[in-house]
């Protein structure tokens, strides 16, 4: 059974169509009204309360709890694997489709473009922003990192290494209910996992040896990583991506953080409170359960409901205008105070955080999400280089011996990281 962080209703489409200007359909926003109206007193309370939000966290939507390998029964306090994803129930993911080729998110405010059509390269999807308008409404946006991967479920399935073109026992990584999806066109040569959307949020460094980067997100394999915004060898046109455009609260993915004096950090804008340190080692999947329950049962910092962070609450505290090699610091805001660590090229970087989120694939459960914190390092050109970005969101195994991997996986060599910190996190209110 999952333990409610919070009491959300799905219906609170009155309060955001308010925020975007919306009259045309009145109908709904009068049932919406009466639905929230009716509601029992602690739900308003809390509809109430997210919609106030600039900046709400909508959950993973992963209702499954796993161990090292496999799908289990969801453990109990005390037990291993304690504290995962599943366990936890926040703001659950709620939408409306329009009808008229928009899809509203009825928690964020945010109103999005259903279908994302052909693929565009970064300099098309820039352009065609100005003048796009859909539905009537001319001030649609290309998404920053944050606003997009708020759209990501992690009910999906990594179909890496899954042969051939038949998808019809994939399950990607976004809600088909709504919005458009398509793997890529094996068939024009592309592989099954090429369905990165792109965002506006530039990488402030570089990667790749000095390639200019544009973050997007991957919603056939469920990743954030950094892509080339300009022309590389062998793509004389630039890569293409898919777009979808955004309009709506502006201050969605704005972090406002309170220095508390006691080592935590609130973040007024999401209401989540942080601890200010991470756990100052890197420990395993499992280690990282047992650490934060370890934590609770001494009562850390005044608090016993702490628990690790679901992968969108953790990238919700990514600073994306910081990086080791432009700031010479984590990316994420100074208020933190975030662990040097030395990476596989011998550089001053900053560690990976863990999340308890699994990051599930056609074979099971053994891989779980994390955040970079600093560079995102794979081998490449027979040398170890940032090919991802600080800010990515990858995923490595939970377990196992990271010299296994002495010139990483996959086609960038993404170096394996199973030995992550910790930072932990409970609800504020």
């Amino acid at each position: 059974m999952k333990r409610s962080r919070l009491l959300i209703p799905a219906l609170i489409l009155a309060i955001a169509l308010a925020a975007w200007g919306c009259s045309s359909s009145s109908t709904t926003n009068s049932t919406a009204t009466d639905a929230v109206e009716t509601a029992p007193e602690s739900e308003n309370h809390a509809a109430t309360t997210a919609a106030a939000r600039d900046y709400p966290v909508v959950e993973t939507g992963q209702d499954s709890c796993y161990d090292n390998r496999s799908e289990i029964a969801c453990p109990a306090e005390g037990e291993p694997f304690y504290g995962q994803d599943a366990q936890y129930e926040g703001i659950r993911p709620a939408y409306q489709d329009n009808g008229d080729g928009t899809v509203a998110d009825l928690n964020t405010g945010l109103m999005w473009q259903k279908d994302p059509g052909d693929k565009k390269t970064y300099a098309e999807a820039v352009a065609a922003a100005e003048d796009f308008n859909l539905a009537g409404y001319d001030d649609w946006r290309l998404p920053t990192i944050k606003e997009l991967y708020s759209l990501i479920l992690f009910s999906g399935l990594d179909p890496s290494g899954v042969q051939g073109g038949d998808t019809s026992g994939l399950v990607p990584f976004i809600d088909t209910d709504y919005f458009d999806f398509s793997y890529g066109d094996t068939s024009a040569g592309e592989r099954i996992i090429d369905s990165q959307w792109i965002s506006s949020t530039e990488y402030v460094g570089t990667t790749m040896g000095g390639a200019r980067t544009v973050f997007g997100v991957n919603f056939a394999d469920g990743r954030i990583k950094g892509y080339p915004a300009d022309a590389m060898p062998g793509q004389p046109e630039g890569k293409s991506y898919f777009v979808i455009y955004v309009r709506g609260n502006t201050a969605y993915g704005g972090n406002s953080f309170t220095d508390n004096g006691d080592a935590t950090i609130t973040d007024n804008a999401t209401g989540l409170m942080w601890s200010q340190d991470d756990s100052g080692q890197g420990m395993n999947w499992e280690e990282a359960l047992a650490w934060v329950q370890q934590r609770n049962a001494e009562n850390y910092l005044g608090y016993s409901d702490w628990r690790l962070p679901d992968a969108k609450e953790m990238q919700s505290i990514v600073d994306y205008s910081r990086s080791p090699d432009t700031t010479s610091s984590a990316a994420i805001d100074p208020v933190f105070n975030c662990t040097p660590v030395t990476n596989e090229a011998g550089q001053l970087d900053y560690p990976c955080c863990w999340t308890s989120t699994t990051h599930a694939n056609m074979h099971g459960g053994s891989s779980a999400a994390y955040i970079s914190f600093g560079r995102a390092m794979g081998y490449m050109q027979g040398q170890w280089m940032d090919v991802h970005g600080a800010g990515a969101q990858r995923s490595d195994p939970k377990g196992g011996n990271p010299a296994d991997y002495p010139e990483g996986y996959g086609p960038q060599g993404d170096a394996i990281r199973i030995y992550n910190y910790v930072r932990l996190v409970r609800d504020a209110g």
